[in-house]
């Protein structure tokens, strides 16, 4: 496993001080591994920075790539959307994202991104 993708509910367990999450993280940083978060995501979780601070901090580390969502990346997640009959652009941009880079994704949602991709490699938190 190179590396990680991480959806909202991941971002928001760690901003919570999950216990589970915040080792995870931990452990994919000692084994010098990459994270990386759509920026979509980003987007569904952001409200506040000054309240935010222990997620700006993770969001900004080197080891943690956002990728933006560009016309090309918004396309193909919608066009995912259509093959499997779901509506959520942001989630399959995260199974497009894990897939491009062969990651595991850290959801709390499993159902919603494996009707997305039924052999997308999750960790639950």
């Amino acid at each position: 496993m190179p590396g990680l993708t991480l959806d909202a509910g991941a971002l928001i367990a760690f901003e919570r001080n999950d216990r589970r999450l915040v080792a995870l993280i931990a452990r994919a940083f000692a084994n010098g591994y990459t994270m990386i978060v759509p920026a979509g995501v980003v987007g569904e979780i952001w409200r506040d920075g000054r309240r935010q601070v222990r997620l700006a901090k993770l969001l900004g580390a080197d080891e943690v790539e956002i990728e933006p969502l560009d016309d090309h990346r918004a396309r193909a997640a919608g066009q995912l959307c259509g093959i499997t009959g779901t509506s959520d652009v942001i989630d399959a941009s995260v199974v497009l994202c894990a897939r491009a880079r062969g990651y595991r994704i850290v959801t709390s949602d499993p159902d919603d991104l494996q009707r997305l991709d039924p052999v997308a490699s999750l960790i639950r938190v």
